[in-house]
């Protein structure tokens, strides 16, 4: 393998390059701008071109610059990945699993749950990950993932956890208030305002539209409210902005409480639900054992 430029001089112009800028990078890793500079001088000697156009203000990659930095964007996100996962590795041992699932499935249904597991397994720590992709994936050093769908994940051994329903719901007000205007039981009023959930995140859940088109009925034409995450959404159902669709997962606590009231003769089975998941190799674990074994009681309650 050919000599590599030492990592410090990588890692820094990597800073540059992300920050834009050498004084926002010198900030960024705690030195002075000439640090910054010194090191940048040195690489260009290392590779033998100018990475940086110097004749602009601020200085702009040159083109051997840009294919230098994405190499090593993608080299020491590689290494990072890497380490995570060793890391990961390592604090898996007896007593600690990870678990990856969807934002909402953490927010609403296992978060306010979890007391309960650790009452009985003090010993136990569950680390939950929800990724940006809602999208859970049995990736290195993830244990346990519960994931939204029809089934069928070969990654795992995988067992449905409980069925998915769709039901619209709102504030409490806004569903009494709406309802009397409703033609027959389950029509949406052609005014009634909708929270919508829209980001290719969310692609794999129905949408407004999906929903009335398995009801048969025509699109509301009253305000429209948009977000890209369900959270900010339920928020927004909570004020009384409209419907939003529901999810047992999501709602369902919320509906139990008298905070949400669902949406009379809205409910749609569409046939998914959650899937619990476990890696193999994490199967015989104690704490994964104990853990699953505590989700599906949950599950069933």
């Amino acid at each position: 393998m050919e000599r590599l430029p030492p990592l410090r001089l990588l890692t820094t112009f990597a800073e540059v390059a992300r920050a834009g800028s050498m004084q926002e990078a010198a900030g960024r890793l705690n030195v002075t701008r000439p640090a910054v500079t010194q090191a940048l001088r040195a690489l260009e000697e290392e590779v033998g071109v100018s990475l940086m156009d110097r004749s602009r203000k601020p200085a702009r990659l040159t083109e051997p610059g840009q294919i230098l930095a994405q190499a090593v964007e993608a080299g020491l996100g590689m290494i990072a990945t890497s380490i995570e996962q060793i890391r990961a590795q390592a604090v898996s041992e007896e007593g600690q699993l990870t678990l990856s699932c969807t934002l909402g499935m953490a927010t609403y249904w296992l978060m306010p749950r979890l007391p309960l597991f650790y009452a009985n397994h003090p010993d136990v720590t569950v680390n939950v990950q929800a990724p940006p992709s809602d999208l859970p994936a049995l990736r290195p050093g993830i244990d346990v993932a519960l994931r939204y769908g029809r089934g069928g994940w070969k990654d795992g051994a995988t067992q449905p956890l409980f069925p998915e329903e769709v039901c619209p719901v709102g504030h409490p007000d806004v569903v009494g208030y709406w309802e009397a205007q409703m033609d027959a039981p389950g029509d949406i009023p052609a005014d009634l305002p909708l929270i919508h959930v829209t980001s290719a995140e969310a692609a794999h859940w129905a949408n407004w539209s999906e929903y009335l088109q398995h009801k048969g009925q025509p699109m509301p034409r009253g305000r429209a409210q948009y977000f890209d995450n369900y959270v900010q959404a339920v928020q927004a159902m909570l004020d009384g902005r409209g419907l939003m669709l529901g999810w047992k997962s999501i709602t369902g606590a919320l509906e139990s409480e008298g905070i949400v009231r669902r949406w009379p003769g809205g409910a749609l089975d569409l046939g998914t639900g959650y899937f619990l998941t476990v890696a193999p190799g994490s199967e015989e674990r104690p704490a994964v054992t104990a853990f699953t074994e505590w989700l599906r009681i949950a599950a069933r309650r």
